[in-house]
């Protein structure tokens, strides 16, 4: 017993690889670093203060935006800063605590984005399928109790991943073969047991890359039919572009996720998932708002008040 708390208390920082195979680049993932984080949050506090100051957003589909906006925020501020600074001053190091708290918020935000694009293709299903019944389905009440479930469902699931973490022995060697903690490069530096580890990943990645995405791709099926079955060109033109915009955030973020988590511990490629992670926790957040502000005519009515330049 003794042993294995020395063991325990043996690894008290890591060391988080990052980019530093690639010293070359180092400049220019700094700008693009700092550039991407820079627009992601620029992009993702509009987006918040549109919907609360508009009367005109008042509606579901800007509240759960608003919902998923405040998750960009967190994912990008859990990983950027830390990597620009790993970046800047060359030594990038992080205590286990840090790292635990990074693993806890990003695990939280993304997998909150996946269940949150779930309940905004329901939302697009109930708007599209039954127009005439869409503000008595989706009232304000089962908004916020959706909205509560998906950050109260996620909240738990990342405390059990950090919780399982941390029960871990990490005796050496302790370089993280990523730019930010993650639960595959983790596991593969513990020097204990790692079965109900890798159990509970295979379960969350059932949960939120399987099931989700089935429910996802449900709720399109039935709004492609729907829509298909619309008689008016104008009609057809109008559903398409109110979930026109969901469906290329959904593609966005199902394809990086599935590159970077749907896969066994045991095949973990670094390089790989590095790529696919970038997409997932910079370029989705930076590319939502854009997404959303450029393809939505009432979002741009909206920003056209405040910045009367934008809607010319």
């Amino acid at each position: 017993m003794m042993m294995l708390r020395l063991n325990q208390t043996e690894v008290t920082e890591f060391v988080l690889e990052g980019f530093s195979e690639h010293p070359d680049l180092r400049l220019f993932l700094i700008g693009c670093f700092l550039s991407l984080y820079m627009m992601a949050l620029m992009g993702n506090i509009v987006i918040i203060a549109l919907v609360t100051s508009s009367t005109g957003l008042h509606s579901p589909m800007y509240f759960f935006l608003c919902n998923l906006a405040t998750m960009d925020i967190v994912c990008t501020s859990s990983v950027i800063p830390k990597v620009l600074v790993g970046l800047v001053s060359g030594e990038n190091t992080i205590s286990f605590k840090g790292c635990m708290a990074q693993l806890f918020f990003l695990v939280w935000s993304a997998s909150s984005e996946l269940l949150l694009l779930t309940v905004m293709a329901y939302d697009r299903y109930v708007a599209i399928c039954f127009p005439l019944h869409y503000s008595s389905r989706m009232s304000p009440q089962l908004c916020g109790a959706l909205a509560v479930g998906v950050w109260s469902i996620c909240a738990l699931n990342a405390s059990v991943h950090t919780g399982l973490m941390t029960r871990l022995s990490f005796c050496g060697p302790k370089v993280i073969t990523h730019f930010f903690c993650e639960i595959p490069p983790l596991l593969l530096l513990s020097c204990s047991p790692t079965y109900i580890n890798s159990v509970m990943t295979l379960v969350a990645d059932a949960f939120y890359g399987g099931i989700n995405f089935v429910l996802t791709l449900l709720s399109y099926g039935y709004i492609i039919g729907s829509i298909l079955r619309m008689r008016s060109a104008e009609g057809k033109r109008k559903a398409f572009s109110t979930c026109s915009s969901h469906l290329i955030v959904v593609s966005v973020y199902y394809s990086s996720v599935f590159c970077a988590y749907i896969s066994p511990a045991s095949s973990y490629s670094p390089e790989r998932s590095k790529v696919s992670s970038v997409l997932y926790s910079v370029l989705s957040p930076t590319l939502n708002p854009l997404i959303y502000t450029l393809r939505n005519k009432d979002v741009k009515l909206a920003m056209g008040r405040i910045l009367p330049s934008f809607s010319h």
